[in-house]
């Protein structure tokens, strides 16, 4: 009888494949299962440790939840369209390129920053903000997207409920809360205070980004109460990177309409 050339591998027993897999399900990560197969026999051929070839199953285990749990993060966002920071034009607005790459990396969250992003209607402050949500989403933080005026609804809701201060301790939990359309309808003065209480609430605890149309000299006139405007730009941008958009509208390109009726928003306009 020939003798069986020996490969110099050993290939994984039926027992072993199994208590992986049960090990696995035990642990609650099936992809284990998967990622131990795959890696066997290039950890054999290549001579790894073992130390090397449990780091290598680990590390595809982990990603893997990483990018599960960053898709669920953004769906449960309620973003309008999922947009990226890579699908945005920055050759029309050149002027916050860097700004918004150094955003990008997650780190005013962690210090509990805000950004406020102005501009007229089209220029991209929806699309940047949802693009600063869905990294966030993606660096592990939890995410809340909506207008301001669906914000006011929510809190009014509570309010009436006898429940704003709960509702407010739970929203804090969110590493980061969206306001798109700050100023668009104006609120009346209830409202407003409830949308202050918001802002307040997460002042030097945690992030939001803001979008407007307007500068900060016109937020009074949204709020119907000079006071209460102040006092909310000034927690706002206390801790705030403001990022001015300029031109004319993405939507109106190639239309023969150069620009929305839309109030200013010069730098110089953005102080409150």
């Amino acid at each position: 009888m020939a003798a069986t050339k020996s490969t110099g591998k050993t290939p994984a027993s039926t027992d072993a494949v199994k208590q992986i897999t049960y090990l696995a399900g035990a642990l609650k990560a099936p992809r284990i299962t998967e990622a131990a197969a795959r890696l066997a026999d290039q950890a054999r051929d290549a001579g790894w440790t073992h130390e090397d070839y449990l780091a290598a199953v680990l590390e595809r285990e982990v990603s893997a939840r990483n990018a599960s749990g960053a898709r669920l993060r953004i769906r449960a966002a309620g973003f309008p369209a999922p947009k990226t920071l890579e699908d945005f034009d920055f050759d029309a607005q050149p002027a916050v390129r860097q700004q918004i790459g150094a955003l990008a990396s997650g780190g005013f969250l962690t210090e509990a920053r805000n950004v406020v992003l102005l501009g007229p209607p089209g220029t991209g402050k929806t699309h940047l903000a949802t693009a600063l949500g869905v990294a966030a989403a993606r660096h592990g933080h939890r995410v809340l997207f909506a207008t301001a005026t669906d914000w006011v609804t929510r809190l009014t809701d509570a309010h009436r409920a006898g429940k704003l201060p709960q509702e407010l301790t739970r929203l804090r939990r969110y590493g980061l809360i969206i306001v798109d359309e700050v100023g668009y309808l104006p609120f009346e003065q209830d409202a407003a205070n409830l949308f202050f209480q918001l802002v307040s609430s997460r002042y030097e605890h945690a992030s939001l980004v803001l979008t407007s149309n307007l500068p900060f000299s016109g937020w009074g006139g949204v709020s119907g109460d000079q006071a209460v405007a102040a006092a909310m730009i000034d927690r706002i941008v206390h801790h705030a990177d403001v990022l001015t958009l300029k031109g004319a509208s993405y939507r109106l390109r190639g239309r023969g309409i150069d620009s929305l009726p839309s109030i200013r928003t010069t730098t110089d306009q953005t102080e409150s």
